[in-house]
């Protein structure tokens, strides 16, 4: 028979290993929901720049290095090729609009001309004969046409001696008839005599003006021609200095290419390579400004290139007043270009740390200045000296503007 067993009340110990298990994911759960996982780093204090937050005017210019540069430069290019034959000034000569700089020489032009002309000769000598044959043509018709009018007149003449005879009966009606044919005859004959010469006088007439034309643009062919040649002589353009000369005699040179250029220093103009976070603020007519020798001097924005290269684009400036004393082409200023009107905002430093965040965060200590804590923020426009904050930040704060490529990941840091 049987035993039945009496069940164990409580805890065993083949549940422990369960109880420990719930106890341990328990205390993962309310690790994961309440636990702070916020990444800390410490760091060095001294190796960090600190920068104040403050509400004061906020200048909106950008600063930029420019070349001085002459006023006007023009390219100096040969409009046909050829060799070098003679330069006839060097470089740093001052030159007047239309001087010879170099001279060209172009055998295949030369034998273009004389092929011009001796096509311009013949065609004059085939004119001329053209003319002759048709004046003799002319006459010829003349002649003719004096012929038929006096044969009309004849058969005119007998027709109505002929038609008087018939009407008095006295002569037979075949000869009146005769007379009669012969006169119609003579008279279509005649008609159309007229009508060919009236033909060939229009004919004549085209032809001529075509070969008068055809003359013409031969003419104006080898004028063309010798034009050229003249183009071999390159000239000046302006009033200026010859800058650049890049030829030596005997060199080939093709037509357009660059040789040198002619600089008009009447005036100046400065290049500035910009940044191209400002492309879409610079524009035609903004004043911008630089220091020399103690002076100021006011300069304005003439032109704007929309090219972009190596992430810059190029700018052109005028004087609007007074130029420095010994300025010269290639000398360097320092120029602050004006984008807008100051104005009160929250401002921070500068600094490298917008290379790692974009101006989206930044880390702003506490009041203690024992920890600083990663925020949003939200930049809006800089000068070589502050980035103006329109969000995120209060005036009195204080932030980490050097680099954050060592802890870009963390969220808070201790400061040591």
């Amino acid at each position: 028979m049987d035993i039945q067993l009496e069940k164990r009340k409580g805890i065993q110990k083949k549940h422990i290993p369960y109880i420990i298990g719930s106890v341990f994911f328990l205390a993962l759960l309310c690790w994961i929901i309440w636990g702070d996982h916020v990444s800390t780093l410490k760091v060095n204090s001294q190796n960090l720049n600190i920068g104040n937050v403050t509400y004061e005017q906020f200048n909106d210019f950008v600063r930029m290095d420019g070349q001085v540069q002459p006023i006007t430069i023009v390219q100096l290019s040969p409009e046909e090729g050829g060799i070098v034959q003679e330069k006839v000034v060097e470089e740093g000569a001052q030159v007047k609009k239309g001087d010879i700089i170099i001279r060209l020489s172009n055998s295949n032009l030369d034998l273009q001309i004389l092929d011009a002309e001796a096509q311009l000769a013949e065609k004059q000598n085939f004119l001329r004969n053209t003319q002759v044959t048709m004046e003799q043509d002319k006459l010829n018709n003349q002649l003719e046409k004096a012929q038929l009018d006096m044969d009309i007149t004849r058969y005119r003449r007998a027709y109505q001696q002929q038609k008087r005879l018939y009407d008095e009966e006295l002569i037979a009606k075949e000869e009146y008839l005769k007379a009669k044919e012969d006169y119609e005859l003579a008279s279509k004959k005649y008609d159309l005599v007229v009508e060919r010469l009236r033909q060939d006088s229009i004919s004549r007439t085209i032809q001529m003006e075509e070969m008068e034309t055809s003359l013409a643009n031969m003419r104006k062919n080898i004028a063309l021609v010798h034009e050229r040649k003249e183009h071999l002589n390159v000239r000046s353009q302006i009033d200026g200095e010859l800058g650049l000369l890049d030829v030596v005699l005997g060199q080939n040179v093709t037509a357009g290419q660059k040789i040198g250029q002619i600089n008009d220093f009447s005036d100046y103009k400065i290049e500035a390579l910009i940044d191209e976070h400002y492309i879409d603020r610079v524009k035609p007519g903004l004043t911008a400004n630089f220091e020399r020798q103690g002076s100021d001097f006011t300069l304005t924005v003439r032109k704007v290139y929309p090219e972009v290269r190596d992430g810059k684009f190029r700018t052109d400036f005028v004087f609007t007043g007074e130029r420095p004393d010994n300025i010269r082409s290639g000398q360097t200023y320092y120029i602050n270009l004006e984008l807008g009107q100051p104005t009160e905002s929250i401002i921070i430093p500068r600094g490298t740390f917008f290379q790692s965040t974009g101006g989206s965060w930044i880390f702003v200590l506490d009041k203690e200045g024992k920890k600083a804590y990663r925020r949003k923020i939200k930049i809006g426009r800089q000068n070589p000296q502050y980035y103006e904050v329109l969000e995120g930040l209060e005036a009195g704060e204080k932030v980490i503007v050097s680099s954050y490529e060592s802890y870009k990941e963390n969220e808070i840091l201790v400061l040591e």
